[in-house]
């Protein structure tokens, strides 16, 4: 995508606002992971109050002259954003600072283009980053050439602008015919597993979804201590009920304020979540807001439908935490699994009680 950062080392000041509910120095955590996953390096940061933000350049007059500053000082050339910023926004800030600016949906988009792996996960991709673009078209000419051109493609009185729009519109519509045949590839394949209970995972990014799904179906699907590390779903089987096997499907990870675009490109791969019998949302248990993260993952769930399957909270990671901090999670979420899936510990238990609960859906 154009204007967004390449695994090059590239140099990047953050800004972003304060929030309510969030520990003072953690406002920018996870701004500065997904910088790190992009391979930038990220050399200062700027925090602006929540109620002082500029309509025209999100940043305030003082926080800009800061950033020059700092961007000047450690000889940054990217300015990453945590919220999403307008086509003005963006361009103003870029005329004032003369950094490249991207905000956290750009950033995002970014680091999924260089996830996908497979063709059903590029398309996607490429859907969300041609709707993010389309309106964004007037600051990103560099990008047009990309998009085809030359003698005979210009119609009548259009404008160049017009021309690329409908460029981008004619291939939104080519990429939606085609995920369109994922879709109904997928539900051909769910058509054969009506005989079968259906789990997926859920849960934020890097939350440990993908090693528990190794752990448990003894799969050898990526794994990295990355954001995003999974984009495409694997669903292989974890157990045997009666006359029925138990699949698991391991699904890309949720985050904060993930694009809309994005959640609307990926509606196909994740109608494995809103078709499953049971939900296994995973929580990293070493994380300093399990609320927050729900949250955000149900949020998500929302939006897709899926709010109202049955739930299973599982908390991973439990290796890395004290055995106090056990009994607090315990209290706190009754009824919750805790396991650690590099260590193996309460898989058993965790497979008990998921299998319990299909039985119960399908006596209900």
């Amino acid at each position: 995508m154009p204007g967004t950062p390449r695994a090059n080392g590239e140099r990047a000041v953050l800004a972003g606002r304060t929030s309510r509910g969030v520990r003072p120095g953690d406002e920018l955590t996870e701004l500065r992971l997904l910088a790190e996953t992009a391979g930038a390096s990220v050399v200062a940061e700027v925090l602006q109050r929540r109620g002082s933000v500029r309509s025209s350049s999100f940043l305030s007059k003082g926080k800009i002259e800061e950033v020059a500053e700092l961007a000047g000082e450690f000889k940054a050339t990217l300015l990453l954003v945590d919220d999403d910023l307008s086509p003005a926004q963006a361009r103003n800030l870029e005329e004032e600072l003369k950094l490249k600016i991207v905000d956290r949906s750009g950033l995002i988009l970014d680091i999924f283009a260089r996830r996908a792996r497979t063709r059903e996960a590029r398309l996607q991709v490429e859907l969300a980053q041609l709707g993010y673009l389309l309106p964004r078209l007037t600051r990103m000419w560099e990008h047009l050439s990309r998009l085809g051109g030359g003698i005979g493609t210009r119609g009548p009185g259009e404008t160049q602008l017009e021309v690329d729009r409908r460029r981008i519109r004619s291939r939104i519509g080519k990429l939606k015919r085609e995920l369109q045949g994922v879709v109904r590839e997928r539900r051909v394949q769910r058509k054969g597993r009506r005989d079968c209970f259906k789990v997926s995972l859920v849960g934020y990014t890097n939350a440990g979804k993908s090693t528990l799904f190794n752990t448990m179906t003894r799969a050898n699907v990526y794994v990295e201590n990355r954001l995003f590390a999974t984009l495409d779903p694997t669903t292989r089987a974890f157990a045997a009920e009666g006359k029925n096997r138990a699949l698991l499907t391991d699904t890309v990870g949720f985050i904060r304020k993930l694009p809309p675009d994005l959640i609307a490109s990926f509606r196909a791969t994740l109608e494995e979540v809103v078709e499953a019998d049971l939900l296994l949302h995973v929580v990293d248990a070493t994380e300093s807001d399990p609320d927050g993260h729900i949250e955000a993952v149900e949020s998500v769930l929302e939006s897709l439908g899926a709010l109202s399957r049955p739930r299973l909270l599982v908390f991973n990671k439990i290796d890395a935490i004290p055995e106090e901090e056990r009994y607090g999670l315990r209290a706190r979420y009754p009824g919750a699994a805790l396991v650690s899936a590099a260590q193996r510990e309460g898989i058993t238990e965790l497979r008990e009680e998921a299998l319990r609960r299909l039985r119960e859906e399908a006596e209900a």
